[in-house]
């Protein structure tokens, strides 16, 4: 094997001459190890750089299993080197390693996963620890075994440890050291009685709680140089065990605390930096133009510019930078041009597919048909309904208007809402209107959050109307998010300007889940005031028209459909 080629140090020095672009967390990890070796004496600790050198050339005998790479030896680059170079490196006076605990933050396909594996079979074979137990650690089971089924392709293309080390499943063992390396997860047969020497942790910030996190560092006591490594990218959860420890790194980075048992490390953005400036990638990316592909970030960067809803994940996945989990959804100049007029007389015996989002009590109820162009192109067109009660001689539609300071009143005079009688939505006044509407138009489904809907469920398919329920969490509401997303930025929307619509639109802000996906809510800081039945129900409307459309056309009138019917 060519001799190694050692990196760490020239990542040192061009983080501290500004050569190789950072952020300032980035810069104070590099600054407090070069004050450590400066100092460290001082409370017992010394460099090895023997040890340093030791887990690097480690990782030569490793090769990547996936991609571009797959077969080829693992070159780790100068910030990797950088990061083990000080994590293995150094020790306190009696020998042992100095890090206990290590916390690395970084962007997506920034080659966290193969570290992590990398790491493991590092402590298991390398560390000369007699009877290591090591632990690729996540929520479930099945996220734990990602990493680790990393590891087990790691040794099978390695000759030189297929010689060392023994696989079964989902166990890698040493029989030499009596050692073993396993995934587990919250929900594995048993977390207790563990007795851990190491421990990775692959997105840390998908942990709903603390309680693997504590459970690891419970058991770490029995251990001479045991060693927590967690590997995750930014979130969306400030509140939980990942953003906690984020915190307590900048401390130690910034010197407010003192703890020369824990290492930590964020690739993300300076404060002040601008998000499409493409000089300021590589500080999120520090593999950016090796694993990650400089077009794959354009092509996020240009749709998170046209649709806000995308922004939030690009910060997030792509920038390393910790967001709330909502963000404002519609790009207002493009929802805009979808401005054109719906000729209502024209749809008469068109299909349509519907989306129905009834209130409780004050609140505004919803109806959205969705008609699809009959050319065979991808336009739709948007009728809309929308009912509000009276309301009592204490809470008005005018005394509601000025309250939340929102045109019900001039909307209903513009007969944009339907007011009906009584303190609460009146049903049988909207179960009127659809019998009305399914007479002039072919409703080929109503979608309807079965939430406080039964009876009007049950009325409806009464009136021969197709009725489906719709989910409101991520899993129905992300794919119609991005489709209408796609839909209004490429102009294939014509929503007839309907005042009461646009306000629904600007209200409405995505809330993301860890996994990217998405759904509307309204923002937290006006709950109250704010509505966005009318944007629900035109996502359920259009989601079952994109997947129904009929491919031959729709002139026909076939009248009301009876449930079951073919």
């Amino acid at each position: 094997m060519a001799d190694m080629n050692y990196t760490a140090t020239e990542y040192i020095d061009g983080v501290m001459n500004e050569t190789t672009i950072a952020c300032k967390w980035v810069k104070l990890a590099v600054k407090r190890h070069l004050n450590d070796l400066e100092n460290g004496h001082q409370r017992g600790l010394y460099f090895d750089e023997v040890a340093a050198k030791r887990v690097i050339k480690f990782f030569s005998f490793l090769r990547h299993s996936k991609g571009e790479w797959a077969g080829r030896r693992i070159e780790l680059e100068p910030w990797q080197q950088f990061i083990l170079w000080v994590v293995f490196g150094w020790k306190k006076a009696d020998g042992s390693r100095r890090f206990k605990t290590v916390y690395q933050e970084v962007a997506r396909k920034n080659g966290k996963s193969t570290l992590a594996a990398g790491i493991g079979l590092y402590l298991l074979d390398a560390d000369r620890e007699p009877g290591a137990e090591i632990y690729t650690v996540a929520t479930k089971l099945k996220q734990a075994q990602i990493i680790h089924s990393e590891a087990k392709r790691m040794v099978r293309s390695s000759p030189h440890l297929k010689k060392r080390i023994d696989e079964f499943k989902d166990n890698l063992s040493v029989l030499k050291t009596n050692s073993k390396f396993e995934p587990l997860g919250r929900d594995s047969d048993t977390v207790d009685g563990l007795n851990p020497h190491g421990a990775t942790i692959d997105e840390l910030h998908a942990h709903k709680s603390g309680e693997m996190w504590d459970v690891l560092e419970s058991a770490l006591g029995a251990r001479r140089q045991p060693l927590i490594y967690a590997i995750t990218t930014a979130g969306f959860n400030q509140h939980g065990i990942c953003y906690e420890q984020r915190d307590y790194v900048t401390k130690i980075l910034e010197g407010v605390i003192e703890d020369d048992s824990y290492f930590g490390i964020i690739f993300t953005l300076d404060e002040d930096d601008d998000y499409f400036d493409e000089t300021n990638w590589v500080k999120a990316n520090p593999n950016l133009g090796v694993s990650v592909k400089l077009d794959d970030m354009r092509d996020m960067a240009r749709k998170a510019k046209e649709m806000p809803g995308r922004l939030n994940n690009f910060l997030v996945k792509k920038l390393n930078i910790w967001t709330n989990a909502e963000s404002r959804w519609v790009n207002w100049e493009k929802w805009k041009r979808c401005s054109g007029l719906v000729d209502e007389a024209k749809l008469i015996g068109r299909s349509c597919w519907a989306g129905l989002d009834l209130s409780s009590s004050i609140d505004i109820t919803a109806l959205v048909l969705v008609f699809p162009a009959i050319d065979g192109t991808e336009r739709y067109d948007v009728l809309c309904r929308f009912w509000i009660p009276e309301g009592s001689d204490e809470n008005t539609i005018i005394k509601r208007s000025r309250k939340d300071k929102v045109s019900y009143d001039k909307w209903a005079k513009q007969g944009f809402i339907s007011i009906t009688p009584g303190d609460v939505i009146d049903y049988n006044h909207i179960l009127k209107e659809l019998k009305s509407l399914a007479t002039k138009f072919n409703i080929e489904e109503i979608a309807y959050d079965r939430w406080g809907a039964s009876k009007l469920q049950t009325d409806l398919q009464d009136a021969n109307l197709t009725v489906v329920e719709f989910g409101q969490g991520y899993a129905s509401m992300s794919p119609a998010m991005r489709e209408l997303e796609r839909i209004y930025t490429a102009k294939l929307l014509n929503h007839g300007n309907n005042p009461v619509l646009n306000w629904m639109a600007s209200n409405l802000v995505a809330k993301n889940d860890e996994a990217g996906n998405i759904k509307p809510v309204k923002p937290d800081r006006h709950k109250s005031k704010v509505r966005i039945d009318g944007m629900v129900s035109l996502l359920m409307g259009l989601d079952r028209a994109v997947k129904n459309k009929p491919k031959t056309s729709v002139y026909k009138t076939r009248g009301i459909r009876v449930l079951g019917a073919s």
